[in-house]
């Protein structure tokens, strides 16, 4: 479950946006951003097992007796879920539009109707069969490292190097990892489902490390190999659908497909995964009053309808009005915030390694300064 919340949108949604920024730093910006995850992940873990309940930060807040931050903070994660939603949906779109050789615009359309028919399965209360979540996250998995295998055995760094006029540096990889971090949005999901687990305790200290450092290792191998493929100007050009081109260059027509199927498959259960979470959570919220009550309303089927409508409908409207540059850089910047936060409270209730907790606290903040410095061309 973490792993597909990081990879369910992430390396497809981003990669081209970071190396548009980073270049051939792209992969050190994935490392960083996981350094700052795997220790966001460290206060996660610890938080939610002193305070022993579901709820993520939003728990976190209100067991602390902040409940004016926790009424901010939900808003806020309702927001940054609902971009991420509209990011997933327009790599759907991207990815399936290109596969079919149908004209850009028709992509928006087929990002708008995933979500309406994910929603529409949220609605009527149909559950993600287990095995199938299974499969579809090692399967993606296999072939984002089968890709990037294929690219580090040709060698060629020199195709990770944007062309002439965009000299990179340093600078440029610490902006990446603010512009990227998105891509590791998802493995906190574990602490809303904290009381369902078995061994909650045990199981949530394992997994939430152990997911993001698979993660950031195949974000930095993709990052790798699909640029040495493709070469850096080509993923830039198409943003969009990076891998795919990527995929084509690989193994042809071949991996042309196996690419777009996995991303379009990961995007779609990705907005079917946040959807449901998201939705959820304003529950939870509106049940504690800090959201209005129709968001606790539930229908005949036991769904809260309004939720999963409004997130929805929103997400919609990002679609139509976003690229996904935007989204990506919207997204991550709510969740660097989010992430400094819970780093922030770790170290406030002596439930986390304060030394790890400042890390992630301090590359949290780093990376949302740098990545504000991006957007109004300061940096």
């Amino acid at each position: 479950m973490a792993v597909g919340g990081m990879i369910g949108g992430g390396i497809f949604s981003t990669l081209g946006v970071v190396i548009s920024v980073a270049g051939e730093w792209t992969w050190v910006s994935f490392l960083l951003g996981g350094i700052v995850a795997l220790a966001s992940g460290h206060s996660y873990s610890k938080l939610t097992r002193q305070i022993g309940q579901s709820g993520g930060s939003y728990a976190y807040l209100r067991e602390t007796g902040w409940k004016w931050a926790a009424r901010i903070v939900v808003w806020v994660l309702v927001a940054g879920y609902t971009l991420t939603v509209s990011v997933y949906a327009v790599t759907f779109g991207s990815y399936a539009a290109y596969a079919l050789s149908m004209p850009a615009w028709t992509a928006k359309l087929a990002g708008i109707a995933a979500i309406v028919i994910l929603a529409g399965i949220n609605l009527i209360g149909a559950a993600e069969a287990t095995l199938l979540e299974k499969v579809a996250v090692w399967g993606k998995l296999a072939i984002l490292l089968s890709l990037a295998g294929i690219g580090l055995w040709h060698w060629a760094p020199d195709r990770l190097v944007l062309a002439a006029g965009h000299p990179v540096g340093f600078g440029e990889a610490l902006i990446g990892m603010g512009v990227v971090f998105m891509a590791y949005e998802g493995f906190q999901l574990l602490s809303y489902d904290y009381e369902e687990m078995r061994d909650a305790p045990r199981t949530i200290a394992v997994a939430m490390p152990l997911a993001i450092i698979v993660t950031t290792l195949t974000y930095i191998v993709v990052a790798l190999g699909a640029g040495m493929l493709a070469g850096a100007d080509a993923i830039v050009a198409h943003k969009e659908v990076a891998l795919a081109v990527a995929g084509r260059e690989a193994l042809g027509m071949i991996g042309f497909i196996a690419v777009s199927i996995a991303a379009t498959f990961s995007a779609g259960s990705a907005i079917n995964a946040t959807v449901f979470a998201t939705a959820r959570l304003a529950e939870q919220a509106a049940q504690d009053g800090e959201m209005p009550r129709l968001f606790a309303s539930r229908d005949e089927r036991d769904v809260p309808w309004f939720g999963t409508i409004v997130i929805s409908s929103l997400a919609i409207v990002l679609v139509l009005v976003g690229g996904i540059e935007e989204l990506v850089e919207g997204g991550s910047f709510v969740f660097l915030i989010v992430f400094a936060l819970v780093n922030f409270l770790a170290i406030r209730r002596h439930a986390a390694s304060k030394w790890v907790a400042l890390v992630g606290l301090v590359g949290s903040v780093g990376a949302a300064v740098m990545l504000v410095l991006h957007l109004t061309d300061f940096a």
